[in-house]
């Protein structure tokens, strides 16, 4: 699903991933789409623009995270400030992209995030207590209560979890989660793993399982 209230930029995006090989819904305002996508249980993806009349991309952002944590959701910006990207994030996307961007770029990041949604051939469970991760349907207990992720966040965790004690490069991260085709900035590494660790820390501020390696990146272990 594609929200964008510029009609030209949207008629841009939406033949552009129809070429990719993508069926595409359209919205014009918030509102719109959020009832599209009550419509339509099946979207595996949503580009939201920021700057909307009515409801704006955050606010829908949010409302979809409330019900639905597969959906990825890709936030689409004119500004190109850090608190909106950091903002977006936060509320629960999973990637940005600042205008103007070019269709490849654009293609290449949807396609990220229909790989991560794919299911997987795994059965199997991974357990270093107190988590418990299900690669079958791919969630995420913590002392058997279950902790609701978007699709990066799992597969964030999955990566952690398959190499217990590793230390990670952001660069490593970027490309075992995003894939090596991504074009975007390391940055979304880091504001992945802060939103991860407020939902699976006892305490963000002082992390224990996810723990950061200084000017290198993270590591999985306690």
């Amino acid at each position: 699903m594609v929200l964008e209230d510029e009609s030209s930029i949207r008629s841009f995006i939406v033949i552009n991933l129809r070429r990719a090989g993508y069926e595409v819904i359209e919205a014009e305002t918030g509102e719109e789409a959020l009832e599209k996508l009550q419509q339509n249980h099946d979207i595996r993806v949503a580009l939201l623009d920021i700057m909307l009349p009515g409801i704006d991309g955050f606010e829908v952002c949010r409302r979809i995270r409330a019900t639905n944590a597969q959906i990825g959701i890709i936030m689409l910006t004119a500004r190109s400030q850090e608190m909106d990207k950091v903002t977006g994030l936060m509320t629960g996307a999973d990637d940005y992209v600042t205008k103007p961007f070019s269709p490849a770029e654009l293609t290449a990041r949807v396609d990220a995030l229909m790989r991560g949604g794919a299911s997987e051939e795994s059965s199997g469970e991974i357990s270093q207590p107190p988590f418990l991760l299900n690669t079958r349907n791919r969630t995420l207990e913590k002392n058997g209560q279950r902790i609701k992720l978007t699709q990066v966040e799992y597969s964030i965790m999955r990566m952690f979890m398959e190499n217990p004690g590793k230390a990670l490069s952001r660069e490593e991260i970027l490309d075992m989660v995003w894939g090596r085709n991504y074009f975007g900035e390391l940055k979304i590494v880091d504001v992945n793993i802060r939103r991860l660790r407020l939902k699976i820390e006892d305490n963000a501020t002082n992390p224990v399982y996810i723990t950061t390696v200084w000017g290198y990146g993270y590591k999985w272990g306690f």
